[in-house]
């Protein structure tokens, strides 16, 4: 089997440290028990998120949104902002007429979320079924986006390409100008949410709450249960081997 030249290797297992070792991070901030978690996995992110507003992550509300287009099988990721916590699941909202995510949500309407907060060495997954949100709902939160926001979900067709022998990112502006011509005058909370956009919600089957630990020894708990949506069951708790 072929092997690469030391030499022709551009990351070698960066460690964040300032010594030679590359020997990994130590996680040493927290452990993580049984006892300690709520039985429901949303009160347990409610905890979780506040406390990581608490010690200063930054933007802990971005996510890792990850999507597999069939029959191809291919996954892909992209990050993105979560917006609501409720009691049916992780919501979340873009352009669903030409992106990526879009496409795949169609043909697959089942979605992983991966939280990655450093400052407290602490990370959560989520895994479930994907549901569009209703035009009211959509609505509710497009209205209190900024005007620029607005005009940018009306102006981008999200993922196409903007082929610079056509005017590459001009194309996207002159979009915009004629978006904001077309709303000139019209008050912001009157400016209706685009038919191709709006919120998804993730229904989890399975939400993971992992806490770094030394020597890669970390604590690892399961959130699983047989039937979702809001008041579905119980839910099964389970510690998982690092």
């Amino acid at each position: 089997m072929a092997t690469s030249a030391p030499n022709s290797r551009q990351i070698l297992a960066p460690s964040g440290s300032t010594d030679a070792s590359f020997q990994a991070q130590q996680y040493t901030k927290g452990a993580l028990e049984r006892s300690q978690l709520l039985p429901s996995p949303f009160a347990q992110f409610h905890a979780w998120f506040s406390a990581a507003q608490g010690a200063g992550v930054h933007q802990p509300e971005t996510v890792c949104l990850s999507t597999a287009a069939l029959p191809s099988g291919a996954v892909s990721s992209r990050f993105v902002y979560l917006k609501e916590l409720d009691a049916r699941g992780f919501v979340l909202y873009s352009n669903w007429a030409s992106s990526r995510k879009a496409g795949d949500v169609r043909a697959n309407p089942q979605a992983s979320l991966a939280f990655w907060w450093h400052e407290v060495e602490r990370q959560v997954r989520v895994e479930g079924r994907v549901e569009r949100l209703g035009r009211e709902e959509s609505q509710a939160y497009y209205d209190l986006r900024a005007r620029g926001s607005k005009v940018g979900a009306w102006a981008s067709e999200q993922s196409r390409v903007l082929g610079e022998e056509e005017g590459g990112r001009q194309v996207l502006e002159r979009r915009v100008r004629e978006v904001e011509e077309r709303f000139e005058g019209v008050p912001d909370g009157e400016i209706p949410v685009p038919e191709f956009w709006g919120g998804i919600r993730v229904v989890p089957r399975m939400v993971e709450f992992w806490q770094g630990r030394e020597s890669r020894l970390h604590d690892r708990f399961r959130y699983t249960r047989d039937r979702e949506g809001e008041g579905e069951g119980e839910w099964r708790i389970e510690r998982l081997s690092p």
